[in-house]
């Protein structure tokens, strides 16, 4: 038998594997109330957890189960089950398609099929289906803040040496964040020699960067006299502007100069004037201090 046909014979013996086709969804969360916050526990936040709610047909099919959001779950894992049959999915993850909402639906969706408090196999490349605001009842995330991620294990697993030492790693790593009630989405951290305010906007890109735009024309963008606008991320389709603080000012002291630049903003945002020559050049600048995570 010839080579080539060898060759032949055995690539139809072998079934083809199905190509899944990867798309960049630039808005993964849109639709949901809280976008915004999805994003910035995404992106911003360190250690934080939400509970969630399936639609009913999922109630129906897999029971009643708990179900909580958390920022990140250990080794960075997509999802994970408790013996009792909870679920956690975690939003920041090693692998990723192009569409993080699809990911985290199918994270959640393997996690409800597979067995309590075994590991939840998850795929890199999801492919087509349910995404987030298929599966879930949509409302405002009752977010929970932690300063260590002890709210991943079960009463009595540090007791295992292995696992308190673990833990104590990952919850070196973590910068002081606290969640800001002036707006939502707002969160203020500490990291070493000083601290930020960083504010994932709920308003359309183009519209916001005009506000801002107006903002730093009147020489308003800072938050108060001892602050500087560092710039600002693009994340998932929102801007997300940032301040450098002193460090040694607690976050409680930044609820009124949020309030107050809130304010300004809304006004700066909903202003129907195109921008001037001023305007251009300030969001010309803007832009050039602007960083994209994806």
């Amino acid at each position: 038998m010839s080579k080539r046909r060898k060759s032949q014979r055995a690539s139809e013996a072998t079934p083809k594997r199905e190509k899944v086709r990867d798309v960049f969804v630039p808005r993964p969360f849109e639709g949901l109330t809280d976008e915004p916050e999805w994003i910035a526990l995404r992106e911003l936040v360190p250690a934080a957890s939400a509970p969630l709610r399936l639609v009913p047909e999922l109630v129906e099919e897999h029971g009643d189960r708990a179900v909580t959001l958390a920022t990140v779950l250990p080794m960075a894992a997509p999802a994970m089950t408790k013996a009792d049959g909870r679920v956690f999915i975690g939003l920041q993850r090693h692998q990723q398609s192009g569409d993080v909402s699809r990911d985290l639906a199918e994270a959640l969706l393997c996690a409800l099929r597979a067995e309590p408090g075994k590991p939840v196999a998850v795929p890199p490349l999801p492919g087509l289906g349910p995404r987030l605001q298929d599966i879930l009842v949509d409302g405002p995330l009752d977010v929970t803040m932690h300063e260590g991620f002890e709210f991943w294990l079960d009463p009595g697993a540090t007791d295992d040496p292995t696992v308190q030492a673990s833990l104590e790693r990952a919850n070196a790593a973590i910068y002081p964040t606290v969640r800001l009630a002036a707006v939502r989405a707002a969160y203020w951290c500490q990291v070493p020699e000083k601290a930020h305010v960083r504010w994932v906007l709920p308003d359309d890109e183009d519209a916001a960067l005009d506000a801002l735009a107006r903002l730093s024309v009147a020489g308003t963008l800072p938050l108060a006299g001892n602050t500087k606008f560092a710039g600002m991320f693009r994340a998932h389709g929102r801007l997300v502007p940032v301040w450098d603080l002193p460090e040694d000012v607690p976050a409680a002291d930044w609820e009124e100069p949020v309030t107050e630049f809130a304010k300004r903003y809304t006004e700066a945002l909903e202003t129907g004037e195109a921008l001037d020559a001023a305007g251009r050049r300030a969001r010309h600048g803007l832009l050039g201090r602007q960083l994209t995570l994806r």
